[in-house]
């Protein structure tokens, strides 16, 4: 529900609500879309930040996909506890205007976590992690006993 729906409430003679427009319809239209407009005006993402993560299987490794455009390879931690995979990371943004009348500098900061429960026993020292252009792909080999295991079956 919008704050536009947010007018004044009643029931007609069905039972069913109905929203009737007040004298502050327009301003309360007006003022949400201001603040709806306002990170686009100002060419920034003000919103939270939790980057997309793709988890498939092989045989023999787990390989976990991550994008995280505009995020530099060292703004990105990467850990093993517990049998839990942990990516963290921070995203900055940054914009500069200079006018005549006015210098406008604004900076934007935001930090995102992101674990995955992986099966017991994997090699912390034998994960691999590769960042290119934005996605970041980790390549975690499974453990001997969690390795599909081929089992082949002798007709009787």
């Amino acid at each position: 529900m919008t704050s536009t729906e947010l007018s004044k409430t009643g029931q007609d003679n069905g039972g069913r609500v109905v929203r009737r427009a007040t004298p502050f319809t327009a301003l309360q239209q007006e003022i949400e879309r201001v603040f709806d407009s306002f990170g686009a005006w100002r060419g920034l993402d003000l919103s939270p930040f939790t980057p997309s993560m793709e988890v498939s299987e092989t045989d023999k490794t787990i390989e976990v996909t991550t994008e995280l455009p505009g995020i530099e390879e060292k703004d990105v931690d990467i850990s093993l506890s517990n049998d839990v995979l942990t990516i963290r990371g921070e995203k900055r943004a940054e914009k500069e205007e200079k006018n005549k009348a006015y210098r406008l500098f604004e900076r934007s900061y935001g930090s995102f976590e992101r674990a995955l429960a992986l099966p017991p026993g994997i090699d912390a020292g034998a994960i691999k992690a590769n960042m290119d252009k934005g996605v970041l792909k980790i390549t975690l080999p499974k453990p001997a006993a969690a390795q599909a295991q081929k089992i082949k079956i002798a007709p009787n």
